[in-house]
Parts: C-alpha cells; structure tokens; sequence
C-alpha cells in the first residue's frame, strides 16, 4: 500500500481514537484529542500533496480518502452531540449529505461515470473545518481549570448558546444545499445511472 493510502488509514484509525480522549472528561487527554485531531487533519492534507506530486492515483484512495475525512469530521460533530454543545438535527442532516455524496461520487468513479466537482464543495469543507477547529479549542481550553478560572468570562462569550447556534445554521445551510446542487449539477451523471439499473 502506497504511503497516501497508509496516511488515509492512518486517518481512519485516529478518528476513534480523538473522540474516545475528546469525551474522556480528563483535562490533559482532551488537549491530546486536540493533537490527536490536528495530526489526523494533516495527514488529510499531506496524502493529498503527495498524491498530486508523485501522481499516486488509485481507485482505492479516491474512495477511501474522502470518506476518511467524513469520518473524521463526523467524529468532530457527533463528539459536540454527545457534550450537548451541537444540536443533534443539525449534525445529522451534516452527516447524511456528506456521507451520502461520498457514496455516490465513489459509485460514480467506480462505474466510470463522470462526477462534476465545484468550488462550492471547497467552500463546505472550509466552513466546517474552520467551526470544528473553532469549537475543539474553544471548547478544550474552557475545560481547563487554570485557565476557566481566570478566563472564564471570555469562554462563556465565546461558547454562547446563541452565536454557536447561528454558525451551526450557517453551516448547516451551505452543507446541505451544496449537496443538493451537486444533485441538480449532475443530471447527466443522475441519468447514467438510472439508465444502468
């Protein structure tokens, strides 16, 4: 196995791994879960770098390397659940687009149908990413006692209910309707494959 494929893996493995530590409620493990997210998060992009210079291409990473980072992220959110921080419709309809999507564009490369992509997809992954990495500090560095005891007014301010709700809408609104244009933008690729059945 080429090392972008060992690195996707390698990604599979640690999602686990953060959220068992993110949820342990011990201080120094949840700042490793923290470690543990960041390196999952840049083999994510270092596999990619590899592949694209090296041109190590294969129908398995472009499978395996997407649903990684649904995995990982969808780790992220169910973990926010669990801790009451995220409301559960919100992450579920997250979910369900992103894994729904992966399913289908993975299909699609292993049928040889062509899959448009857009920069809307970019713009998702950049807004969720960003939140996650927002909360995981945010959220992490109020669980510490050193710090919520001198820090605490700040935290509360910027764990508000309200302004986590509304990036939660926000995110909430381009994910959902990202997949659904990604729908609408490939009808030829829709009716191939109705065609198959």
């Amino acid at each position: 196995m080429i090392l972008p494929n060992q690195l996707t893996v390698l990604r599979i493995i640690l999602s686990p791994i953060f959220l068992y530590l993110f949820l342990s409620g011990n201080e120094l493990l949840q700042q490793i879960s923290l470690g543990v997210f960041l390196v999952a998060a840049f083999t994510d992009w270092y596999d990619g770098w590899l592949a694209r210079k090296y041109n190590f291409i294969t129908a398995w990473g472009k499978f395996w390397d997407p649903l990684a980072d649904k995995i990982l992220t969808a780790t992220a959110f169910v973990g926010f659940v669990y801790l009451d921080v995220l409301p559960f419709w919100m992450v579920l309809l997250i979910l369900l687009r992103d894994f729904i999507i992966t399913g289908f564009r993975g299909y699609t490369d292993y049928i040889g149908v062509d899959f448009l992509t857009s920069w809307y997809g970019k713009v998702k992954t950049f807004f969720q990413m960003t939140f996650i990495y927002y909360l995981l500090v945010i959220y992490i560095l109020s669980q510490n006692s050193f710090l919520s005891k001198h820090y605490g007014n700040i935290f509360a301010i910027l764990l508000n209910q309200t302004f986590i709700f509304i990036l939660m809408i926000i995110v909430t609104f381009i994910t959902v309707h990202s997949g659904i244009l990604y729908f609408t933008e490939n009808k030829i690729a829709m009716k191939k494959l109705l065609k198959r059945k």
